[in-house]
């Protein structure tokens, strides 16, 4: 046996000339600072160290530390409660996440912990949280023991996102693994190494992994948890998605491989694409198709353990009200007059033209597709049609397919980056007029009809106080806009954000732009996908219909989600009145959707996935339009056959959605269950009253008080703290080293808009509890500093009327379970405190009744009075002990049956042993005298 495995996991021990705490001793020792936080942890060999590691004991308070009053007790309580992450509760993750799920967001991970091996997919509506579940689901799984590496695939533009989301909200420092981090993150492995192996939690782009180098590597090295984010696209038909099926098949095929599969839309009408997404989770779910009596009924009802499918409908049930904003959506129609009704009409016998001309069914098609392209660019601004005029056209076959031509026109859901104008042919001598008459109403945009209806939909909104984004569909149309917005709305700062600059420049224009008070966003659908929007922004206007109505939902869901702050979120449908496409687009396809989506409840993708039902419609559309002389929506294309036919496609896909969505819902799961055990461990580790109390007192102790705002929030100057303290604020990102403006903070999970919600577990708390029990603890700390806690106190209260004493306590306590990864064991730390009767030595109150005391006023007693009951109540401290060690251990049996029983909600027979480790530690002891 090696040294280090004399020792136990959450035994003192002194090394390096310090006291630690034992996190893990199975090979090495890997040891957390008494008074230290998890980014401490250090792992050495006893063997090799230049002074033997013994044990240690913590030393309680003694007569030689200074004493203070009622309110460093509260703040030394406040500082232990927030600073503690290993909670003791059966959820292991609770202490370790920065906000307050809700009960519904419970149920995906109810559904894990029943299964050996997790499958799971997630099908939530968009701007539910299926990041946040998937998000507890792998913080607990790693808390747990069950895994200890995990690898979350997804398109590119949400690396950064995902990235972002696990280290903000589930401390979970993932590596993000894209074709450009590539060869930065590989340059000091060595060759024998690959990415996958070196970091244990990577968020990979899709398009990374599908060279056949990069595509056998991560198959090889592939972690046990695998997260596949946008799952659909992994098993629909389409352009180079098969090989996306063949990585996420083969990973799957791995009967001990946990898998989440993450998507809004599950069924896109694509029988075969959505029984290949449920064969990801068990290979017969996928015969469901062609199975029929009791075989169905019984792989149903196996299913209905793996899927979980709501809509927010279904999350109103939950009895949670003020979730989710009210949505308010309008329509904002304009029409187009004088040139620039003449110029749409001479692009659209231009097109037709185009079309006639081109000889070979191929080419043919391409240019259909090109034209309708250019037709789109001229109905969002003349700027893009200048642009797209002034483009070569991609006409040859071998340069580009029809599937990849109409995928860009029709807005496909994988090509939310691409915002170029597309390429119509400067060869062509028949442009030359078109182009300067497009050059000249580009730099008129103030007379633009479009543009002048946007700034009447504007000035409404801005009068109601709200903070837009405003969606176009190409570069040329946002600059345009976004430049011409700088003077119609002067007291207002417009950024505008495109496809043609990196996502993270991206993400730091938002994020700036969020921090002023009056903020207009114009954006590309690059920002529809990857970056939500609902902290600084909760409007929408659709300067460019899109056409493919899950674009809209996927804009309209970067504001309307969860996590919104306010209480209502508008979107504005911009359309022209005369334009035909425009009106075919609305009748035939938006609205369209919102109607099926009111007759079956339920809300699919347009299946008409190769394009051929739009492109119908639109070729009628165009001879219908040329045909007349006057452009109106008296041309109804809603009866046309090609409608027709794509309402009965669209109906029968979401007639198959509704049969889905009903049976997994998963109303029949109870997260009432276990939220008790949920609530509680978050109770006792700190929610955000407890949260809002403690920084409020540490920053007026440190003598920079919160400055409360009308809108509840607080300011906060983080910037003038001490030294030491500020250093690490910057160390967390916080502040910078230059910034000299405060911060604007709430404590709530929806705080005013333009603030910051913190939780206990933000770095603001994190910083300010961890250094204060630091201070308290180490012997050798500067009394006189402001943060440096007195672990001693006496005072007078009405909280008692006897003389008594409180211990304030840390009691570790080590679980053993086992897991997939075999036995394991865990250390975990609560808070505690107890009152004892001064005259009886006997408890008279425990934990939440003994911290209230705490809370009472006190009044201070004279320094004789104070000295001496402070020590004669650490004379008494030895006797104790038997009183304390029995609360230990009575808190373990208690935790235990937490335990137990969530297991046993869950449907799990695994057995859990909770105990103590004593001594407990005495971080304070404090006299409470009954006032006169």
């Amino acid at each position: 046996m090696g040294i280090a495995e004399q020792f136990s996991p959450g035994e003192l021990v002194r090394a390096r000339g310090r006291e630690w705490v034992v996190v893990d001793s199975s090979n090495a020792l890997t040891l957390r600072p008494l008074s230290g936080s998890e980014a401490d942890l250090e792992t050495i060999i006893p063997e090799l160290e230049a002074d033997p590691v013994t044990y240690a004991s913590f030393a309680p308070p003694s007569l030689t530390d200074k004493a203070g009053g009622r309110d460093a007790a509260q703040l030394l309580r406040d500082a232990l409660r927030l600073s503690l992450r290993r909670g003791a509760g059966p959820f292991r993750a609770a202490g370790r996440i920065n906000f307050e799920p809700r009960a519904y967001q419970l149920a995906p991970l109810m559904m894990a912990l029943r299964q050996d091996v997790i499958r799971l997919l997630i099908a939530d509506d968009v701007g539910i949280g299926k990041t946040i579940e998937a998000g507890l689901i792998l913080r607990e799984m790693l808390d747990r023991g069950e895994i200890d590496r995990f690898t979350v695939l997804c398109p590119p533009h949400l690396v950064e996102q995902w990235t972002s989301e696990l280290e903000s909200k589930f401390s979970i420092p993932a590596t993000p693994v894209t074709a450009s981090e590539a060869a930065r993150l590989e340059r000091n492995l060595p060759n024998t190494v690959s990415i996958f192996e070196a970091y244990p939690f990577t968020v990979v782009s899709m398009d990374f992994i599908k060279s056949e180098r990069r595509f056998f590597d991560f198959k090889r090295a592939c972690p046990s948890m695998v997260v596949v984010d946008e799952a659909h696209s992994a098993v629909s038909a389409g352009r180079g998605r098969q090989r996306r099926y063949e990585l996420v098949r083969s990973l799957a095929d791995d009967p001990e491989r946990n898998i989440l599969l993450l998507t809004a839309t599950p069924h896109s009408g694509d029988e075969t694409a959505f029984h290949n997404l449920l064969g990801l989770l068990d290979k017969e779910f996928a015969g469901l198709q062609d199975a029929g009596g009791e075989r169905q009924r019984q792989l149903r009802e196996r299913l209905a353990g793996h899927f979980i499918q709501r809509r927010r409908r279904d999350i109103d049930a939950w009895k949670e009200p003020g979730l989710f904003p009210t949505h308010e959506t309008s329509n904002f129609p304009y029409r187009l007059t004088g040139e620039y009704e003449e110029f749409y009409g001479k692009i659209l016998d231009y097109c037709a033209e185009v079309i006639e001309s081109v000889e070979g069914e191929t080419k043919k098609r391409l240019a259909f597709w090109g034209t309708l392209a250019l037709m789109r660019c001229v109905g969002s601004s003349p700027a893009a049609a200048a642009r797209a005029l002034k483009t070569r056209a991609q006409l040859d076959p071998d340069a580009i397919s029809e599937s990849e031509l109409s995928a860009q026109t029709l807005d496909d859901e994988e090509l939310s980056e691409n915002d170029l104008e597309p390429g119509v042919g400067i060869e062509d001598e028949n442009l030359r007029s078109l182009i300067a008459t497009a050059d000249k109403l580009s730099a008129e945009v103030e007379k633009d009809p479009k543009f002048k209806a946007l700034i009447k939909a504007l000035e409404d909104m801005l009068k109601k106080g709200h903070s837009p984004v405003i969606f176009c569909r190409y570069i040329a149309t946002a600059e345009q806009i976004g430049a011409a917005l700088q003077k119609f709305a002067s007291k207002h700062v417009v950024e505008v954000v495109t496809g043609a600059m990196p996502s993270e420049e991206r993400e730091i224009r938002v994020e700036e732009l969020g921090g002023h008070e009056n903020r207009i966003l114009v954006a590309t659908d690059c920002l529809s996908e990857g970056i939500n929007l609902q902290a600084w922004f909760d409007a929408v206007i659709h300067y460019d219909l899109s056409w493919n109505p899950t674009r809209h939902q996927q804009r309209e869901g970067r504001i309307d989600r969860f996590g919104q702050k306010a209480p209502i979120v508008r979107s504005v449908l911009m359309y022209g009145e005369n334009n035909p496409v425009d009106g075919a687009v609305l009748e035939v396809i938006i609205r369209k959707a919102e109607a099926i989506a009111k007759q079956t409840g339920v809300r699919v993708p347009m299946p008409d996935d190769q394009g051929s039902l739009t492109k119908a419609l639109m070729s009628t559309v165009m001879l219908r339009a040329r045909g007349q002389k006057q452009m109106t929506l008296d041309l109804d294309f809603s009866d046309s056959e090609e409608a027709r036919q794509i309402e009965m496609a669209w109906i029968n896909a979401s007639e198959q959605e509704k049969k889905t969505r009903t049976i997994f819902a998963q109303n029949s799961l109870k997260p009432e269950e276990v939220a008790v055990e949920w609530e509680a461990t978050q109770t006792a580790l700190g929610g955000y009253e407890d949260t809002e109390r403690f920084v409020f007192q540490a920053m007026k102790r440190l003598g920079q008080p919160l400055e409360p705002l009308k809108s509840g929030a607080y300011k906060v100057a983080l910037h003038l703290v001490p030294d030491h303290i500020k250093e690490r604020f910057i160390a967390e990102s916080l502040i910078e080293d230059a910034d000299i403006k405060p911060l604007k903070v709430g404590f709530s999970a929806r705080p005013p808009s333009g603030t910051i919600s913190v939780h206990r577990a933000h770095a603001l708390p994190s910083v300010l509890a961890e250094t204060f029990l630091e201070q308290a603890l180490d012997e050798f700390a500067d009394e006189d500093a402001l943060s440096t806690l007195p672990r001693l106190g006496a005072w007078e209260t009405d909280a008692v009327d006897e003389v008594t004493w409180l211990a304030l306590l840390r009691v570790r306590h080590r679980i053993d379970s086992r897991g997939k990864l075999g036995p394991k064991f865990a250390m975990a730390e609560e808070s505690a405190a107890i009152a004892f009767s001064a005259s009886s030595k006997l408890p008279v109150k425990w934990n939440e009744d003994a911290f209230a005391m705490l809370d009472q006023d006190g009044q201070n007693l004279d320094n004789s009075t104070r000295q001496n009951q402070i020590e004669r109540a650490l004379n008494s401290l030895a006797a104790l002990q038997p009183a304390l060690t029995q609360f230990a251990h009575e808190r373990s049996e208690v935790l235990a049956g937490d335990h137990v029983r969530v297991r046993q909600a869950l449907g799990s027979k695994g057995q859990v042993k909770v105990s103590a480790i004593t001594p407990v530690d005495v971080i304070g002891f404090y006299v409470l005298m009954p006032g006169l």
